[in-house]
C-alpha cells in the first residue's frame, strides 16, 4: 500500500512544488489533481462551514476541522492514488495522483 508523509508547516521553505486545492460551496477544486513525488499540495476552505481532508484510508492528508480561511498542506513522498473526503460532508471527495 502507498505512503505518503504530512508536512503540516506553512510558510517554511520547501524545495518541492506546491499545488492547491480550494474548498468552496461543498466542493473540493479541482477533485482531481496529478503531481509528481515530493509536491506539497495545500487546502484552502473558503466556505463558511467547517470542512476536513481526510485520507480515505491508510496514511494520508488528516487535517482536522477546517474553519473559513483555514488552510492544511500535505507533502506527497509516495508514488500512488490518494482518494480523500470531507468528513462532515460525505459528498465532498477528491483525488491526489502522485507520480514519478
Amino acid at each position: 500500500m502507498p505512503t505518503a508523509k504530512s508536512q503540516s508547516t506553512t510558510g517554511a521553505t520547501q524545495t518541492a512544488t506546491t499545488n492547491a486545492v480550494t474548498i468552496k460551496d461543498f466542493a473540493f477544486s479541482p477533485a482531481k489533481i496529478t503531481v509528481k513525488v515530493g509536491t506539497k499540495v495545500t487546502w484552502t476552505n473558503q466556505d463558511s462551514t467547517p470542512h476536513t481532508v481526510t485520507a480515505d484510508s491508510g496514511s494520508g492528508p488528516d487535517s482536522g476541522t477546517m474553519n473559513q480561511g483555514q488552510t492544511y498542506s500535505f507533502t506527497y513522498d509516495t508514488v500512488g492514488s490518494f482518494p480523500y473526503h470531507c468528513n462532515f460532508h460525505s459528498n465532498m471527495t477528491g483525488t491526489v495522483e502522485v507520480t514519478q
